[in-house]
């Protein structure tokens, strides 16, 4: 298996080969351009889909947006990114229809080596391979994430869940509910009395 194969399917692989490297290189040159431009600017949507091949034509992010490879981000119909979108995607993120990501997201799915003897390769000028793996990320349909969440690697948020604003979500979140916190607990489930239309208070 090639290194980039081995990191897609989440076994431990050398995130300094060559082809792995120039990926980043070129999402990241990619990056800089896109959160350059305002908004409106002609060549922001074809910008957006050499980094996320995998966008659906109707999803927006608006930018600034950071990400390791973009190839590996998976994002669905309708579903709209505001500011500062983080993404390390070593394995693959896949987001759903409808989902609203607040401001200052970051969905991680590398895993560095627990053991620090195994950790300080990523320090020495002069090693020449660094070893880690990642575990996959899942965002189902009809999400809110909220601003300044942090998901962290091999979480799946099941459809219909809000994620309350810098919350930290460390397991899996049944669908239907509301979860805050860090890490993030259940809060409630979703009912009909959280109609927009009847003056709800979220959180109360």
């Amino acid at each position: 298996m090639t290194e980039k194969e081995k990191m897609t399917s989440g076994k431990v692989y050398d995130c300094l080969d060559d082809e792995l490297t120039k990926s980043r290189e070129k999402v990241s040159a990619l990056c800089i351009k896109y959160n350059s431009l305002p908004e409106g600017h002609k060549d922001r949507d074809s910008l957006i889909k050499e980094i996320f091949p995998n966008i659906h034509k109707t999803s927006i992010v608006r930018g600034p947006v950071y990400v390791d490879y973009g190839f590996n981000t998976y994002i669905g119909k309708h579903t709209y990114a505001n500011f500062n979108l983080t993404i390390l995607d070593v394995c693959p993120v896949t987001i759903g229809d409808n989902v609203s990501i607040g401001p200052n997201v970051q969905l991680i799915t590398v895993v560095h080596p627990f053991l620090k003897d195994e950790r300080k390769s990523s320090y020495n000028k002069d090693c020449k391979s660094v070893d880690q793996y990642g575990k996959p990320i899942v965002i189902g349909n009809d999400c809110w994430i909220g601003a300044g969440t942090i998901v962290l690697p091999g979480v799946t948020i099941h459809d219909d869940v809000i994620v309350g604003a810098g919350s930290v979500v460390t397991h899996d979140l049944d669908s239907g509910a509301i979860y805050v916190g860090n890490p993030a607990k259940k809060l409630r489930d979703i009912t009909p009395e959280d109609s927009i239309l009847k003056n709800n208070k979220l959180f109360e």
